[in-house]
């Protein structure tokens, strides 16, 4: 087909494509291992650690309190009950069930707060590194929601790599990483978010979390 209508078609069949493109890890999105995955779950470097730092990570890991939030005021009490509302709506197709998601949610709340980070960009970066999959496995071996590399188990845990499926663990990884490689950068966050993909210095890791934190703010 030729002409204007010709083209007007082909444009179209571009749109259609690129928008099926776009919708595949939505789609793909069952498994374990899915498209968002293969293009966000990179190599975090295993790096030296020194001693004191190591001990510091290792004793940020180590308590196992439950994520029971406390508030000081009811102001903050009424605060946090309207963010879980909303929080709780936003991410009802990734998790149906109501008492997983409220914990879930209640989870990501403390260990966020536990490590001095915001809890949208806490969320931002679970939703591309897994899309809130508890046993999404990267094609690096990461693990879990926030796909935190074994290593780190041997490095600052009891060396159990498998207790990173465990919600809690998982999260509480994966906030003390963050922090640490904020600290690491002078709280540079592109470039804290690019060493935790092992993609540092590179913009497209750091502005797909930034694009999912307004999803959560």
């Amino acid at each position: 087909m030729s002409g204007p209508v010709g083209k007007g078609v082909g444009l179209h069949r571009r749109q259609f494509i690129e928008g099926v493109l776009r919708l595949l890890p939505l789609w793909l999105g069952g498994g374990q291992l899915f498209l968002s995955e293969q293009i966000w779950a990179g190599a975090q470097l295993e790096e030296p650690l020194m001693d004191s730092v190591r001990s510091a990570l290792s004793s940020a890991v180590a308590n196992a309190a439950p994520p029971v939030p406390e508030f000081v005021t009811t102001e903050a009490r009424l605060d946090y009950l309207r963010w879980l509302g909303r929080m709780s709506e936003t991410l009802r197709r990734q998790k149906p069930d109501f008492d997983t998601r409220r914990e879930f949610l209640q989870t990501v709340w403390y260990e966020s707060k536990r490590a001095g980070l915001e809890v949208s960009l806490v969320l931002g970066l679970i939703q591309v590194e897994s899309n809130f999959r508890k046993f999404a496995v990267s094609r690096m071996g990461a693990r879990g929601y926030m796909q935190v590399m074994p290593f780190w188990s041997r490095l600052i845990g009891d060396a159990d790599a498998g207790r990173l499926f465990h919600m809690q663990t998982n999260l509480r990884f994966g906030c003390v990483i963050l922090r640490h490689y904020l600290e690491r950068e002078k709280g540079n966050l592109f470039l804290a978010l690019g060493r935790y993909n092992g993609s540092r210095g590179k913009v497209a890791y750091p502005n797909a979390v930034a694009a999912a934190q307004r999803r959560w703010k």
